[in-house]
């Protein structure tokens, strides 16, 4: 949460008083075309894991500083809040949405589940997760982005079809936008991966958000 304080409490000559009045007069014509100040950005959070932290990158080459850099070039005002932490179960982004929400975004992209997957950590617990996010952030009148995630292929066939259907049906339950894969275009590219080959790196990163930035805007 921040804090604004102002001051304007020193004497103004009464001429100086006259002179703002003409000016503000003069300018009417001008305010009721072009409004009096400028919009305030959208407030986007995003909620997530490493991919959202943006792992053993610099802050400003995480996801959330791309997207926000990538948004504002294209005229849009946006302010992102990187609400990535690196380890993250939906069941931990879950413990700590009521304080994610006090920032008050208007959006709330939803990337986690990762690290559910990875851990085979049951399919039904993640969904009940992501689907109580999704209805208490909705309940605060955010509109939620959900971003999909696979699981990793050596769980097996039956985990798969268990993980992966997880946020089609909550997208299609809560009626809310679904990115479908995170990682798409970049998961299994050595090239765009970190040595462990899970995260991304910068240009990984900038892959990603080449992807998402269309889907976004279709959204805002």
């Amino acid at each position: 949460m921040s804090l604004f304080t102002t001051a304007h409490n020193k004497y103004i000559p009464i001429r100086f008083v006259r002179h703002l009045v003409c000016i503000t007069l003069l300018s009417l014509p001008l305010l009721s075309c072009h409004g009096s100040s400028e919009p305030r950005p959208l407030r986007i959070v995003v909620l997530g894991d490493s991919l959202t932290a943006g792992f053993n990158l610099e802050e400003e080459q995480a996801f959330p500083a791309r997207l926000e850099a990538a948004l504002r070039a294209v005229d849009w005002p946006v302010t992102i809040i990187n609400a990535g932490v690196s380890g993250d179960t939906t069941a931990a982004g879950l413990a700590r949405l009521d304080w994610v929400l006090e920032e008050e975004p208007d959006i709330l992209i939803l990337q986690l589940g990762a690290n559910d997957a990875l851990r085979g950590l049951p399919p039904q617990r993640a969904r009940n997760n992501l689907d109580e996010m999704i209805a208490r952030a909705k309940s605060r009148n955010t509109r939620v982005i959900l971003a999909g995630m696979k699981a990793p292929m050596n769980l097996g066939l039956g985990y798969r079809r268990e993980f992966n259907p997880i946020y089609p049906k909550l997208a299609e339950k809560h009626d809310i936008p679904l990115y479908p894969f995170f990682l798409e275009g970049v998961a299994g590219k050595s090239e765009l991966n970190l040595p462990d080959g899970i995260h991304p790196n910068a240009e990984g990163v900038n892959e990603i958000v080449r992807r998402f930035k269309p889907f976004l805007l279709r959204h805002l």
